[in-house]
Formats: structure tokens, sequence, C-alpha cells
């Protein structure tokens, strides 16, 4: 296999890696392994998308247009590498199922869309038992990235991983001290798992930024111009971070006449799923995701836009405006920012640690957040704390308890919560960052009002609850009004 740097033009009769799907990431990653001295065979159902890739972006380079699955299998090198990224669901079993009778013993399926982890988990299985040996992997970064250096993110079987790994680490983005941002997750499906959790927490990054915007906007009635340097200023400091630079550059794009671009795009959000499934993965595993299911929420609403045009004639809110100090305020929302952010994470990395648990994945949890230092979405500069974090103790329960996030978030308290405040005396929805208030105010409260949730749940349906004067996983049920019985439901659950 070639190595990156090698002089030498790979043969194009016989390809290290094949590639099915050539939309805007899979053209991408094609591009990129080609730099890389990778000799790439590539497929597309559509066969005419082939031709033109052919003739057009990779003209001259180390690509081989195929028009069929088994001409496609015949171009590679052995154990053959079969990299699909078509959509999710259902296609990408299509194009497995299309793959086997040209696959043999050993050779290796590469699933790089954004599938659901369970998936993941059945197509290694299910693949093992054929001879084959399956690889579910994230890839962030979107475009640019695929093309010059994504976040990847590979789980699955073990085996498979010494085969794709010098591709792998040789295309993905690197750390400022060159390490790849690519290295294996683990068994089954924790590959996709982790890139789910990674698009959960950007869907709260981009929340918690939209929510400051709209209250530089129409609670301080800041202009784009100003808000541009606000966010400019901002990238340099803890929110340096991919989301905060290109929020800072969509503030300052104007359209032909010179208005602002972002102030005629319609006010509704559309979303693929990923944040969804952490949300309900969340659930499922009872790990407190409130942050990211906010900003999941907030999309939902935002997509009722009628019904948010007509609401705004009838419903009505305070009728005040902001008299303080702007200067100090901005500054305000930006520990705000800063604090939320850490909670997000905080609660990624404890579902994380759930699932990983209770799978037995054992995922290396400063590793991952080096695999988000470069290339994804996410990637921001505090990472590099997580990282720290970790190493230092990698039984961590929670971030917020390492020493570093501990002084961050005691330092950004006073700014944060007069954020919130500040919002809602001004009737400023603030789901995201109010939603990581909440949450870490819930998590330093040593007794919280769970106890008369539980006597409730007893009351009507006999639930049970323990005794703080009892030892743990000892049950009780109080009959209280006299007219029940003694029986007690068999469903207790925490």
């Amino acid at each position: 296999m070639p190595k990156q740097g090698s002089n030498r033009r790979p043969s194009l009769s016989e390809a290290d890696i094949g590639l099915i799907g050539l939309a805007v990431m899979g053209e991408n990653l094609v591009l990129n392994m080609a730099s890389h001295d990778f000799t790439v065979a590539v497929y597309n159902r559509t066969t005419s998308k082939v031709d033109n890739f052919i003739e057009g972006r990779a003209s001259g380079k180390s690509i081989i247009g195929t028009h069929s699955l088994e001409e496609l299998c015949s171009k590679l090198k052995r154990p053959r590498r079969v990299m699909i990224m078509v959509k999710a669901g259902g296609p990408v079993d299509a194009v497995i199922a299309g793959l086997l009778p040209f696959l043999e013993e050993g050779d290796i399926v590469i699933d790089g869309g954004n599938s659901e982890f369970p998936d993941s988990v059945r197509r290694t299985e299910d693949l093992a038992a054929k001879g084959i040996l399956y690889i579910g992997t994230g890839v962030s970064g979107g475009e640019e990235g695929a093309l010059k250096g994504p976040s990847i993110m590979p789980g699955g079987n073990p085996e498979a991983w010494p085969h794709v790994k010098p591709i792998f680490q040789a295309i993905s983005a690197k750390t400022d001290k060159g390490e790849p941002c690519c290295d294996w997750v683990g068994r089954g499906g924790a590959g996709h798992f982790v890139k789910m959790v990674h698009n959960g927490i950007e869907y709260g990054d981009m929340q918690m930024i939209c929510e400051t915007y709209q209250m530089m906007k129409s609670g301080l009635g800041m202009s784009n111009d100003e808000m541009h340097e606000v966010f400019a200023r901002w990238n340099n400091g803890v929110l340096d971070s991919y989301l905060v630079e290109i929020t800072r550059d969509i503030l300052g794009y104007r359209e032909d006449d010179g208005s602002a671009t972002v102030d005629v795009i319609l006010d509704t959000a559309g979303q693929k799923g990923t944040g969804k499934w952490t949300a309900i993965t969340a659930l499922d595993v009872g790990q407190p995701l409130t942050l990211i299911g906010e900003a999941v929420f907030a999309r939902c609403l935002s997509a009722l836009k009628d019904e948010r045009v007509a609401a705004s004639k009838v419903l009505n809110g305070p009728e005040v405006s902001f008299d303080g100090d702007k200067a100090a305020f901005v500054n305000d929302l930006e520990q705000a920012l800063y604090a939320s952010k850490i909670v997000s994470y905080a609660q990624g990395y404890q579902l994380m640690r759930a699932v990983s648990d209770e799978r037995d994945w054992e995922l290396n949890y400063g590793g991952i957040a080096m695999m988000w230092r470069g290339g994804c979405i996410i990637r921001s500069a505090f990472l590099n704390n997580i990282r720290d974090a970790f190493e230092k103790d990698s039984g961590l329960t929670n971030l917020l308890l390492d020493p570093f996030f501990e002084k961050a978030v005691e330092t950004a308290q006073a700014s944060w919560r007069n954020v919130v405040a500040t919002g809602v005396k001004l009737g400023i929805p603030l789901p995201a960052i109010s939603s990581a208030l909440c949450y870490y105010d819930g998590y330093r409260t040593e007794r919280l009002p769970a106890n008369l949730l539980q006597a409730q749940r007893d009351y009507f349906g006999a639930h049970t609850y323990e005794r703080l004067d009892k030892e743990r996983g000892e049950y009780f049920h109080t009959n209280w009004t006299g007219r029940g019985g003694t029986t007690s439901s068999t469903s207790y659950n925490v």
C-alpha cells in the first residue's frame, strides 16, 4: 500500500480501497484518499455520476471508475476494503446485500454514513457470521473536512482495523501536535455511537450560539456588524471553536445589495435525526441529557412557523427593554455560553459512559476528545482540557467534577445566572442555556424533591419507596388513605 508522500504513482489496475456513493461526502473522501497516494475504485448507482466524476474532479488522479458492484470488487486488492457512503438505513443494507456475492472471507465492508449504532451492532454480527469484517465509522467535518481531513470514528470488528488504519489515519485531520483525529473506538456499534453523541453535542452547541445571537439581536438591539465583532473576539478566547468561527463569518456575509444574508433566511430549522437519536438513547439508559433534548425540541418548535406567526399576534410577553451595561452583559453572555457548553459535554460524556458500561465497550474518553479536536464540526480548543481531565482521572464520573471545569463554571456562574434571569425578564427564550443551568443546580443539590415524587407514585400506584433511615435496596409501601391494602407494585425503577 503506498505511503503518504510517496513519489511512485500507484497502479490504476488495482485499488487500495473502493467507495460506493458519490455524493458530496463520498466524492471528497475519494479525492482526499487520492491526494495521499491511495488508489481508489468508485461506484455510484447512477453510473453517469461515475463518468462525470472521472472526467471532472477525478481527472488525472489515482481513481478508477466502475459501473457495477462486481467490477468494483474486481479492482480491489485483498483483503478488499469497500466503503459505503449512502443514506442510512435500508439503502446501506441493500448495498451490503449487493456486495456479498463478490466478497470473500476476510474482506472488509465500511459504512461511513450516519447510521444508527444498533444497525452497526447488527451488521457487525451478521457479516462476521459470513466471514466478512465490518466497520461502522462516523465521519465528521462536512464537505471541507472530507476533502482536507475529517474526524473519523471507526468501530465494529477489531480484526478489520489494522487493514484500514493506514488509510483512515492518513486522510484524517491532525491536531496541532500532528496526532491523527482518528483511532479505534470499540466493538460493534461504538464508532457510530460516538459519532451520534458528537452530532448531539453539535445540536446543543449550535442552539446555544443561536440563543446568544437572539439575546444580542432582540435583547440588546445589536447590529450584525456588532455581533460579527463580538464573535470574532470570542473566537480568540475560551470559546475558540469552528462553530463560533463560522458564526462570525455568517454575521459578516452580505448579499449583492449589501444586506445581511442571515436576515433573509427563513427561521425554520431542519434536522436529519442524529440529535433525536442521541436524546432517545439517553432516555433509554436513564441519563439526563437535558441540553441536547432542548436543542432538538427547539428545532421542532422553529418548524411551527405558521403557528408561531399566528400566536405572535395573540400571545403577549413582557413590555420591558434592556437598560443595563451592554458591554458588561456581552461579557456575561460569553461566560454563560462557555458554562453551558461545559454542561453539554459533561452530559454527552455521561451518556457515553453509561452506554459503554452497558455494552462493555471500554471507550477511551480522552482519545475521543482528541478525535474531535480537528476536522469535525464541534472542534474547539477546550477539547484539549477534556483530554487532560480524563488523562488525569480515567474514572472521572462527570466533567464538572474535574478541577479545571469546576473552576471555569464557578467563575462563570454569576454571569450565567444573570443571562438566564435577563432572558426571562425580556421574554427571550433560552431553552438550552437555561436547561444547562437547571442541570448544574440539580446535579449539585444533595436533596432533590424526588422524595415527594416517590410518595405520589406510591400513593396512586403503590410503587413503593426507599427510606433515609433504612439500607438502600429495601422498599416500603404506605397505605396513604387507609382504604388501600398492603399489596405493592413489583415495578420499582430509579
